[in-house]
């Protein structure tokens, strides 16, 4: 049976609670709604359903498996979508929002060379460091550097990101600069909160499968903002581990140095996150792909 009507099925089941519902929704009858299920179930090799005469419930796979099939769902209601607007212009307003580093490093330009390619489409682009709802904000699409994700969202992986550990000369005169992992334990670790305390390095000679070495940093000062937490370490206050892209430009002109150059930090996925709605409009899957290729392409490393 169709895999794609059976995660439908099942989907609309948890949502109304009842499989007799799912069926009237989905114009199929129960039995078939139940043969369904069962042919799903067969294909993943699980039960996803506990399913009595007086109750039905989700089985724990069914739980770890629901996010999947909702963003499997959503990508082929956008397919199906995409292929009907083929020949269509994109237009209208795209509300986009990512971090206040990322965006002045890397998304507002990019986004003013999509804007000369699609004169039709507005783009509304919003930088904050807060943790943002794209549903309840009603935003299209947002971009996030980081692994974790919430698994209602859909997430399109556009590049992965590096840190770099580094210090200013002031607070390097005052302090021994440190030679190794461990020494960090020793400095004034200024931190991410999307980083936590625990930095994992590894090895420039090793391979990124090797296990990393775990260093529990402490420090004085914490921050969500990324532009905080570097003009932190360019006044001298203390050792921070920040996206190379925001580094960067200040070690090249010598106002930060770079510390522990041998060994390299667990890179960050650099995600565009949308909501696993039905439909996505023309223009923000053309700005998503944009931003994809675009990335992909060297437009970001040529900007650092």
């Amino acid at each position: 049976m169709d895999r794609i009507v059976g995660m439908k099925v099942f989907v609309e089941v948890v949502n109304l609670g009842s499989l007799t519902a799912a069926a009237n929704k989905l114009g199929i009858s129960k039995s078939m709604a139940t043969r369904h299920i069962s042919a799903l179930e067969h294909s993943f090799g699980v039960k996803l359903l506990h399913r009595s005469s007086r109750s039905l419930s989700m089985t724990n796979s069914g739980e770890s498996i629901l996010p999947y099939c909702k963003q499997i769902l959503a990508v082929n209601d956008d397919i199906t979508y995409l292929t009907s607007l083929e020949n269509t212009e994109p237009h209208g307003t795209v509300r986009l929002a990512c971090s206040v580093s990322f965006g002045h490093s890397y998304v507002a330009t990019a986004v003013r060379r999509f804007l000369k390619f699609h004169p039709k489409v507005a783009i509304e682009l919003i930088l904050t460091d807060r943790q943002i709802d794209p549903v309840k904000e009603r935003f299209d699409a947002t971009i996030q550097i980081g692994n974790a994700f919430d698994n209602n969202l859909v997430a399109r992986l556009i590049g992965r990101c590096s840190s770099l550990i580094s210090a200013s000369p002031i607070y390097l005169s005052k302090h021994p600069e440190p030679q190794a992992p461990v020494d960090l334990m020793t400095h004034n670790c200024l931190t991410h909160t999307g980083l936590g305390n625990i930095w994992r390095l590894l090895p420039q000679t090793s391979k990124e499968t090797d296990e990393r070495i775990e260093v529990s940093t402490a420090g004085n000062f914490t921050s969500n903002d990324s532009m905080m937490l570097l003009q932190a370490t360019l006044d001298g206050e203390g050792v921070s581990c920040l996206p190379d892209f925001v580094v960067k430009p200040h070690i090249k002109n010598g106002q930060l140095r770079h510390l522990i150059s041998d060994y390299s930090l667990e890179q960050q996925g650099v995600y565009l996150l949308y909501p696993a709605k039905k439909y996505l409009t023309h223009a923000v899957h053309q700005l998503i792909d944009f931003l994809i290729n675009d990335f992909n392409n060297g437009q970001f490393s040529r900007q650092m």
